[in-house]
């Protein structure tokens, strides 16, 4: 069975609230930075572009670091998963900078066996094409796909993968236990 996390609430932290607020408080800003946010993580546009359509000068640099913030109780995770021979890989919602910040900064990446970024595969969850993608890039259908936000989650089962809705490493892990002794 082959792994397939999400990163952005299960191995890195949620967007951090302390830098969000330095970018804007303003509720339209933020209704506009959500809204143009799939293009961006598609690739669709780039960061120029994007900020455009938020309607605000580019805040790539603070944008990058509101992400930046790993759970390194999930990278030792990863790092057990590696070591014990399992298939590990990577399906992540990111914008090329920010896909180019973490692979600068974060030799752990190097564990996958695939990193699926949306800016480089041109699809994003929910988008079963997403985990097509995965399926096809992999070549193989026993993937347990491990993400924070159900509808990813759902959209994953719905495309022929396992699903494990992440609300703490916990979980994960007698999942992961299970999975191994049966």
């Amino acid at each position: 069975m082959i792994v397939l996390f999400d990163m952005f609430g299960v191995i890195a932290r949620d967007q951090s609230p302390e830098v969000m607020a330095t970018m804007s408080t303003a509720p339209e800003f933020w209704d506009a930075y959500w809204a143009h946010r799939p293009a961006y993580d598609r690739g669709d546009v780039t960061a120029s572009e994007y900020w455009a359509l938020v309607g605000h000068p580019p805040l790539v640099e603070k944008d990058v670091a509101s992400w930046n913030r790993v759970d390194y109780e999930m990278v030792a995770l990863l790092h057990e998963l590696h070591n014990a021979g399992r298939r590990i890989a990577l399906l992540s919602n990111i914008p090329e900078d920010h896909a180019r910040n973490f692979e600068r900064t974060y030799a752990w990446l190097d564990l996958f066996e695939l990193r699926a970024f949306s800016c480089r595969i041109g699809h994003a969850k929910p988008d079963r094409a997403a985990f097509e993608w995965c399926r096809h890039a992999l070549g193989d259908d026993d993937i347990l796909f491990v993400d924070d936000r159900l509808e990813n989650v759902r959209a994953a089962e719905l495309a022929g993968m396992r699903g494990h809705h992440f609300t703490g490493i916990d979980g994960l892990r007698a999942l992961l236990g299970a999975a191994k002794d049966g």
